[in-house]
């Protein structure tokens, strides 16, 4: 099996105008990620809207992405779904379209407690062969459970071999989970943006999974972390946080107008939930990515 590590982005859904899916679009996304040296990629999350996909949307592009990967980095899949039945059913899917692990958020509409994940994630690692991510993401979608819980469902499913923590306060949290980790814990990612990147890898994180639009410099800030260059690395952080604050409010708006303006989609259409930009919004973001054009792979354009 692939070990995950590095910078793991979430592949967003691109749809046209009309809501529908564009898999040209998907398919230059995930080029450029791969492009710009990411250690592996995550599909479908929350930043890829997962809870606005089809399961056959689900599996389509999961399937995309495996086939234009071709085994060069690995695949992280996800099962989250609505009902424990549901989630099962979409890690025998994914799995059979040739992730490498599968990452799983328990149900996100009703709750049903600490057992019942517990009970969830037995019945996934039992149904597929594959080392799962439990991500630990905070409401409303997610159930932010505290490091105890996540401690008592590594020891009692060793095939959770990684845990993407987002609840805050992260760097502290991530500090607590690898104190006394069972020894079938590979790693944790920090999530949330990337916006907590450097105290998460000195807390001992071994990678992030941000969403995508920053991905070159994402890689290259990691990369000179491990490289022990902290000083470089803390800098090249440093300008990113205008953007990753901008993208606190503006969501998956933000990350598809970023890709829009660098070409590689021809849409920033979001199914549900959209907070879109206004005058003002464009202006600034326009601005930021200014401050970070000599960073990215293309330079971006009003």
């Amino acid at each position: 099996m692939k070990q995950l590590h590095g910078v793991v982005p979430i592949l967003p859904s691109i749809f046209h105008e009309d809501g529908a899916v564009d898999e040209p679009g998907f398919r230059r996304v995930l080029r450029y990620v791969l492009e710009a040296g990411a250690h592996g990629v995550a599909f479908p999350a929350l930043a890829s809207e997962f809870y606005a996909l089809s399961d056959a949307e689900r599996l389509r592009l999961t399937e995309i992405v495996v086939q234009d990967v071709g085994g060069a980095v690995p695949v992280v899949g996800t099962a989250t779904a609505a009902s424990p039945q549901a989630a099962l059913e979409l890690a025998r899917g994914v799995a059979e379209r040739g992730v490498d692990a599968v990452m799983v958020m328990p149900p996100f509409v009703m709750r049903d407690g600490p057992a019942a994940t517990i009970a969830l994630f037995s019945a996934i690692a039992d149904a597929i062969d594959l080392p799962l991510v439990a991500q630990n993401a905070p409401p409303p979608l997610g159930s932010g459970h505290g490091i105890d819980f996540i401690r008592q469902l590594l020891t009692e499913v060793p095939n959770v071999r990684y845990v993407k923590e987002e609840n805050m306060p992260g760097g502290q949290r991530i500090t607590k989970l690898l104190t006394g980790a069972p020894p079938s814990l590979v790693g944790v990612f920090g999530g949330a943006g990337g916006r907590y990147l450097m105290d998460e890898l000195a807390r001992g994180a071994i990678g992030a999974m941000p969403a995508c639009e920053l991905t070159e410099v994402h890689v290259r800030i990691y990369d000179l972390n491990q490289k022990g260059d902290h000083a470089a690395a803390r800098a090249l952080y440093d300008r990113t946080l205008p953007l990753l604050t901008f993208q606190t409010v503006f969501r998956m708006d933000m990350t598809k107008e970023v890709l829009r303006r660098r070409g590689m989609i021809d849409s920033a259409h979001v199914r549900v939930g959209a907070v879109p930009l206004d005058a003002g919004d464009h202006a600034e973001l326009g601005a930021l990515l200014g401050g970070v054009a000599d960073l990215l792979l293309a330079p971006a354009t009003a």
